[in-house]
């Protein structure tokens, strides 16, 4: 089954010079296509939305400072069970939990900082689109 996803590559991948290295594992998936991508830096407001949910928790302030901190590269991947896909390539949010092969397990260092979001269900995946590329979906 077909289906979009929202892929941010955080302000630490781009710092670290590894938005070419992400987007090649995500191009060389079978059947996995970008069907929008931009550099850009976000706001406040983008982000309180894209992090709602997490309101009142620790980790959501640092969460935000960390994410104005420098520029992202937001995208849109389509493909077949791309969503699971996308995750999986993704590995566990703790990079040390994250098994070799994943992009947070080759590059991750610490919870925090961990290089890439990516949508964790289809419901969440068209919220966050409308979030990140209004009017496009």
């Amino acid at each position: 089954m077909t289906q979009r996803t929202l892929v941010l590559l955080k302000p630490d991948a781009v710092r670290r010079a590894l938005v070419g290295e992400i987007v090649s594992r995500i191009e060389r998936k079978a059947d996995w296509r970008i069907t929008a991508l931009e550099l850009r830096t976000l706001d406040r407001a983008t982000l309180e939305t894209h992090y709602a949910e997490h309101v009142g928790r620790p980790f959501y302030e640092p969460l935000v400072e960390f994410m104005l901190s420098g520029p992202v590269v937001a995208m849109v991947v389509e493909g077949e069970r791309v969503v699971e896909g996308v995750r999986t390539l993704t590995g566990p949010t703790d990079p040390i939990a994250a098994a070799p092969g994943s992009i947070r397990g080759d590059y991750g260092t610490i919870v925090r900082e961990n290089l890439i979001h990516a949508s964790d269900s289809e419901e969440s995946a068209e919220r966050e689109l409308k979030i990140f590329f209004p009017g496009s979906f």
